[in-house]
């Protein structure tokens, strides 16, 4: 059986692409075959729009001329009887001298890839054409601009000669008549232009530009087949991320002119606005006596469609209502008719996509064609605005607008970016670490950015990596920038939970703090000079990229899309959150309890900081108890606050978690400060007091310390010190019940590897727990439960939920775990190129080298669901064998990810947990998993 290369624009497609299915195609389906151009223009003949005759060669086509070089068998005969079908159509022969058709050749992928392949117009000209074109339009100067744009563009697009070349020469021709317009070149002027591009193409080439229209036809085919591969189109597709082996289809379409005087012309519009999604009226731009490619290059200066949007765009611009009226009048002033017959189509089109449309028309002596209509690419904003507005005017409903928006979107409205419009100076690119933009004068010391920023200025915290020392620098910089760490580091996880833009493993940049200065390369920036950073890109730019803010409240349409996904959503979605203003700002973000409060944090505390060095190198019971006395009213006080934000919401407060090791001086720092007392001052009465405190460091020093004395073997460890936690807890729910706000305290045990390491724990806190109850005389009810971080623990899950009421997926340390990857140390070291990939010394079609990936993803900021995902199922499956009323959640960075999301509603969770401004994210993400599982 043949293959059909070639499909006719008719209301025949669907049923010739059913035989090709097995069923009527849907229109997704019908642009795999024949792009979204194809498709478009096959569907807008099928509806009864005024569509110019055409016919589309498949994507398929394409694929196989891609592996030879040569069209497939049969192709070029189907497109000759295609071309005869139209002939019929039309009236019209393709090369007649008499009466010739000339026709467009357009790329088309099953994706909109805006400007990155090739079009070529007035396809089948030559002399003996032009000149009967002439005669049947009785306009000769429309004939000959006809014909010097078809041998700029074939050359250009076909042959690789510059366009340049030839648009020199029409400069040379306006300049020595004295117009500024190319409507305005003499018709003489426009002979000479013809005959001058051919002498440059024969000179160029050694040979007569083709005359030949089936030539033409033949050349231009293979030229947007090869355009698929041209490198703007393959970055462009790296970057979209979309598949090298789809092809483009290719689109032959009667020639409509809009070259040929005052009542034709051509533009592009959008059935509303994609930058901003308002409906108001038509957005666009059109050209009187003009062809496509004029609106585009910017050579006239395009007029709006509407005519509120000629007067905005005037005043825009500084541009009076006279001048406007005179010089620039909309479609809808100087075509009445069109305009009106333009709306009404761009309302049917809206109608039968049920989305915003993208269009292409010309109007040819006061006849309108329409010449493409596509679903629009518009700004997260616009997506979020246009979805909504679209389910509330009834064209789709709240599912559909909720799966329309990518998940990335609503961050990207949460967060400032840089105006994508600025001038950018690229130095150095790390990980993307925490989305947002930032931009300030770098500072290399934690104190300074904090002393600074009080000063008014904007900071960029720069680092070699970040300790919970530097965090109050952090909090008080625009971003931060680190030479080390990953995706989980100290630096990532501080920054999006406080919605800093954050670049971190940025290995290229060589950090000083000493000098206060980082390097790269041949450039130095030091403490003081401006500096830009890109959380969602990775990327570090010189001085001052502005900035575009954003306010969550005022989002309307993005609060009502948040309202429909709770309304569909099965998981829960909580946030980690370790102080009152971040459990605020999550509660406004639409958090339903924190699944994750860190405790550690409260260490920092400069109030408890003393009290926390003192229980930590205490030599008896006693000394350490009364640290912990001290530190407890602080504990409670803070834990009242957040109870406080959350009323009636769940709070999971997560026992102390790191290695004592890091609430104290540095030991590095320690061993130089002793060395030089020794050296220098031995009688110095600070030498002592060091002297111990190295001791004590040295003492809790861990060659593996994430894998040391931490979590529930510290609260075991170190007596008193989980007691202390949990009596402050209950402590602060108490108070807070009696003064009426309803609390819900959980407490989370981390890093359980062993069931009898939950036993021990649990029972000594609980104890704490009900003799606080009882001490308030407050009834209060609570949970147990414990962190899942550990891969044993999840392999024994069936035994430790007998002693957990709740489990929570710490997908951070159990990733590292199960990979046996250092979070710290791996992105910088070898994780980036395990995702980049390794040169096969292979090439692709378009040279490019073919890349080996160890990854396909970096496992700590999407799940790795074959493996550490293989875990959290059998630990949800045999946790609630044993305990069916076990709640599961995750509180791992992987809790804002959209595909873990997706992940852990397939896993049977129960919520997830992300940091406060991925709340809403994860409340979009929950919803499209619900629908997505027909659930």
């Amino acid at each position: 059986m043949t293959t059909k290369w070639v499909y006719l624009a008719t209301g025949a497609v669907r049923k010739e692409l059913g035989e090709k299915f097995g069923h009527e195609p849907s229109m997704d389906e019908m642009k795999v075959i024949l792009g979204g151009k194809g498709a478009g223009l096959a569907e807008m003949t099928d509806v009864g729009l005024p569509v110019p005759p055409s016919f589309t060669i498949t994507t398929e086509a394409c694929v196989e001329f891609m592996k030879t070089g040569e069209f497939p068998e049969g192709m070029w005969d189907q497109t000759l009887a295609a071309l005869h079908e139209i002939e019929r159509n039309t009236g019209k022969a393709f090369g007649d001298t008499k009466n010739p058709l000339l026709v467009s050749v357009r790329s088309g992928g099953r994706l909109s890839m805006p400007g990155m392949m090739d079009t070529v117009l007035n396809l089948g000209l030559n002399d003996e054409t032009r000149a009967a074109l002439a005669r049947l339009t009785g306009n000769e100067w429309f004939s000959y601009d006809a014909h010097r744009r078809f041998i700029t563009m074939f050359s250009d697009i076909v042959m690789d000669y510059s366009r340049e070349h030839f648009e020199e020469k029409l400069d040379e021709v306006k300049a020595k008549e004295g117009v500024r317009l190319d409507t305005d070149v003499s018709l003489q002027g426009l002979k000479d232009l013809v005959d001058e591009y051919k002498r440059m193409y024969k000179a160029h080439f050694g040979e007569d530009f083709p005359t030949d229209p089936y030539k033409q036809l033949e050349l231009a085919i293979q030229a947007v087949f090869k355009s698929w591969n041209a490198p703007r189109a393959y970055a462009y597709r790296e970057h979209e991320g979309l598949p090298h082996d789809w092809g483009t289809a290719v689109n032959v379409c009667t020639m409509v002119f809009g070259n040929m005087g005052s009542d034709s012309g051509t533009g592009v519009a959008f059935s509303r606005d994609p930058a901003t999604g308002k409906h108001d009226y038509l957005y666009g731009e059109f050209l009187i006596n003009a062809q496509g490619e004029d609106v585009v290059a910017g050579i006239r200066t395009p007029q709006q469609i509407s005519l509120q949007g000629s007067r905005d765009w005037a005043e825009s611009q500084g541009v009076s209502e006279e001048e406007r009226a005179g010089r620039y009048p909309s479609l809808e002033e100087v075509m009445p008719d069109m305009y009106q017959q333009f709306t009404e189509i761009v309302r049917k089109l809206e109608t039968h996509y049920r989305d915003m449309q993208d269009m292409e028309f010309t109007i040819e002596r006061g006849k309108l064609w329409m010449l493409q209509t596509r679903n629009g690419k518009r700004t997260a904003a616009a997506a979020v605005k246009i979805a909504v507005d679209l389910a509330q005017e009834g064209l789709i409903n709240k599912k559909e607008a909720i799966m329309r928006i990518d998940p990335d979107f609503v961050d990207l409205l949460l967060r400032p970016s840089f105006d994508p419009k600025a001038d950018k100076e690229l130095i150095a690119k790390g990980l993307n670490a925490s989305p947002g933009a930032g931009v300030g004068i770098a500072i290399f010391d934690a104190e300074r950015a904090k002393a600074a920023a009080a000063e008014g200025k904007s900071v960029i915290l720069v680092r070699p990596e970040t300790s919970p020392d530097d965090v109050p620098g952090m909090l008080a910089s625009k971003g931060v920038l680190t030479q080390k760490g990953g995706a989980t580091s100290h630096a990532a996880v501080v920054a999006r939970g406080n919605n800093l833009p954050c670049v971190a493993g940025c290995e290229t940049i060589s950090v000083n703090p000493q000098r206060r200065q980082f390097t790269v390369g041949d450039v130095v920036v030091k403490e003081g000079d401006t500096i830009s950073i890109d959380g969602f890109s990775g990327e570090v730019f010189a001085g001052s990229v502005p900035l575009i803010e954003a306010e969550y409240e005022k989002q309307v349409e993005l609060l009502t899309l948040l309202t429909w996904a709770d309304e569909i959503r099965k998981l829960g979605v909580r946030t980690n959150a370790d102080y009152p203003v971040d459990a605020q700002r999550a509660v406004t973000f639409g958090a339903e309890g924190i699944g994750l409060c860190r405790t550690e944090h409260m260490f920092f505390d400069p109030r408890a900081r003393e009290a926390v060095v003192d229980m930590i190198v205490a030599e008896t019971d006693a000394k350490r108890q009364k640290a912990l006395d001290a530190m407890l009213p602080i504990q409670e006080q803070d834990f009242e606050g957040i109870f406080e934000a959350m009323d009636g919401l769940p709070v999971i407060m997560r026992l102390i978690d790191p290695p004592m090791h890091e609430f104290l001086p540095s030991r590095d720092e320690l061993l130089v400060e002793v060395t030089e007392l020794r050296c220098k001052d031995p009688d110095s009465p600070e030498l002592p007091e060091k002297e111990r405190m190295l001791e004590v460091v040295n003492s809790l020093w861990e060659t593996n310390p994430m894998m040391g004395l931490r979590g529930c073997r510290a609260g075991i460890m170190y007596k008193g010190l989980t007691e202390m936690q949990t009596r402050a807890y209950f402590q602060a729910a108490c108070r807070c019940a009696k003064r009426g706000i309803k609390v819900m305290p959980e407490v989370m045990i981390p890093l359980v590897g062993h069931v009898n390491e939950l036993k021990l724990e649990r029972e000594k806190l609980e104890a704490v727990a009900k003799q606080v109850v009882a001490e308030e005389g407050q009834d209060v009810e609570y949970m147990f439960g414990t962190m899942i971080e550990v891969p044993r623990a999840a392999l024994t899950a069936g035994e430790i939920a007998e002693y957990a009421e709740f489990f929570s997926f710490g997908t951070n340390d159990l990733t590292q775990m199960t990979f046996g990857y250092s979070r710290d140390d791996a992105e910088g070291k070898f994780l980036l190129r395990y995702v980049e990939g390794f040169d096969t010394g292979e090439y692709d079609a378009n040279n490019e080298p073919i890349k080996f990936r160890i990854l396909d993803v970096n496992p700590f900021q999407s799940l790795d669901q074959v493996g550490v995902g293989r875990l959290v199922a059998i630990c949800t499956e045999e946790g609630r064998a044993t305990n069916p009323q076990l709640e599961i959640g995750i509180c791992g960075e992987h809790g804002g990810d959209p595909d873990s999301i997706d992940f852990c509603h397939r896993a049977g969770l129960d919520y997830v947990s992300c940091s406060p401004y991925r709340v809403p994210v994860a409340r979009l993400a929950a919803a499209q998993a619900a629908i997505r599982h027909c659930e």
